[in-house]
């Protein structure tokens, strides 16, 4: 993709997701990948994958903006841990069977934050609780200019194969069945 493409898909998109794709392209150059509708990036910096999207999402935590800059990680969150990644931050998803977490924010620097606080929350350093009181903190050192370490990058690796496949119930013999008597 050449980078007069991109910008001629993105200038059709509202402003909101217009302005947070343009951040990723200075911040990663040209997408690999577009479409009128997103553009996509691979093995970019941390991520295996980040998306620009044309359509964004309102979120008020922890403060009114907008969502349309998703980036995501190899990371296996344990089932019991999953519900705790919700609660904190509602734009955390967990893909168990694929291995992955993406966080879906403004832009890529808040993206590491919610990422940074997921895993403080599964490693069991934080709670819930705590954790979004940190992203808080965080957001307003941002605006103030302050420091803002869990914004500057992943605090911690990434894995690998992170995918769980979860546990067979059915065997061959079942379906075989099945498959006869709906004949």
């Amino acid at each position: 993709m050449q980078t007069n493409e991109a910008e001629s898909i993105i200038s059709q998109w509202p402003d909101e997701s217009r302005e947070a794709a343009e951040l990723v392209m200075r911040e990663y150059g040209v997408p690999d990948e577009g479409t009128a509708s997103l553009l996509r990036w691979f093995d970019a910096g941390p991520w295996k994958r980040v998306t620009a999207s044309r359509t964004f999402f309102q979120h008020a935590f922890p403060a009114p903006h907008i969502d349309s800059v998703e980036s995501v990680i190899d990371y296996h969150v344990p089932v019991d841990k999953v519900g705790q990644v919700t609660a904190f931050d509602g734009s955390v998803v967990v893909e168990r069977t694929a291995g992955e977490v993406m966080a879906r924010c403004h832009d890529v620097q808040a993206n590491y934050l919610a990422l940074n606080l997921m895993h403080d929350i599964v490693s069991g350093e934080r709670d819930v609780e705590s954790a979004r009181d940190y992203y808080a903190e965080e957001f307003l050192a941002a605006r103030r200019g302050d420091p803002t370490p869990y914004m500057d990058g992943l605090t911690f690796e990434p894995e690998q194969r992170a995918a769980d496949p979860d546990s067979r119930v059915l065997s061959d013999q079942q379906l075989q069945k099945a498959v006869e008597q709906g004949s």
